[in-house]
């Protein structure tokens, strides 16, 4: 895929991103080949918009869900301004694409993780991170889950489903608290729709945060103090409607709930 290719993939999915539309399906000719061109385009997106990057999302920690999203390895991309929101959060459904809310804890830095040749270890990035709140990710996709979906890496090139994040209270004293057991329970309108854990589902927030660091490390991205990092969803992927309201409950971690108008 040469680059005049790539560039017209980033600006069609910028414009995209800048209208709030969706699609069905890519161009062949426009689908990145492989991994590393497609994060290639996703930074593109990102020069194409020129909107602040706040945050980062992680997916596809582990094999179950790898195989849902039918890749190899973990994912990753880019959360812009101004989609950080306080619980409680609410959004229009009709204004979101292909909307998954995803039960997450979310890391946010208090200091730059900065590119290296060693490789950064969980008890470094631990020490980066200022806070850890519950959180539910509301993700999106510029394209429509229909028969066209495109191979992977486009998804990728979007972003890899970055939407908004929605932040809960800080855990207090969360490194002395066992953040990984923690069962959290997701419910819908009042009905319980999952249950999981990070032991379970990333082992634990800062395992994935670590894969980050140094993913953009290898690319010579920075992590940035003050930028918030949503670590992989504990309770699977759902489909929302418009006026179900999601509360994600962590005992007595805090809970954290969104709506779609």
């Amino acid at each position: 895929m040469d680059l005049s290719r790539q560039l017209e993939l980033a600006r069609h999915l910028a414009n995209l991103r800048r209208e709030g539309r969706q699609q069905s399906g890519l161009a062949e000719r426009l689908v990145p080949p492989d991994a590393e061109t497609a994060y290639r385009v996703a930074q593109m997106v990102e020069e194409e918009l020129g909107w602040d990057v706040v945050g980062w999302k992680i997916a596809g920690m582990k094999p179950g869900l790898q195989r849902q999203l039918r890749i190899s390895t973990p994912i990753y991309g880019r959360v812009f301004a101004p989609l950080i929101k306080s619980s409680p959060a609410r959004v229009e459904h009709i204004k979101q694409c292909s909307p998954i809310p995803e039960v997450e804890y979310q890391a946010r830095l208090g200091a730059d993780l900065p590119p290296r040749a060693k490789p950064y270890t969980v008890e470094e990035v631990g020490d980066a991170v200022a806070s850890l709140h519950p959180g539910i990710e509301l993700a999106e996709c510029r394209f429509v889950h229909d028969a066209a979906f495109p191979p992977m890496p486009a998804i990728m090139a979007d972003g890899s489903g970055s939407g908004t994040i929605v932040l809960g209270e800080p855990i207090t004293d969360w490194r002395n608290r066992d953040i990984a057991n923690q069962e959290v329970v997701l419910n819908c309108n009042g009905a319980e729709r999952r249950r999981g854990s990070a032991a379970e589902a990333i082992d634990h927030p800062l395992v994935p945060l670590a894969w980050l660091a140094n993913e953009l490390s290898r690319t010579g991205i920075r992590l940035e103090a003050g930028q918030t990092i949503s670590t992989g969803t504990l309770t699977g992927m759902l489909r929302p409607k418009p006026g179900e309201t999601y509360i994600a409950d962590f005992g007595p971690l805090g809970t954290v709930s969104a709506t779609y108008n």
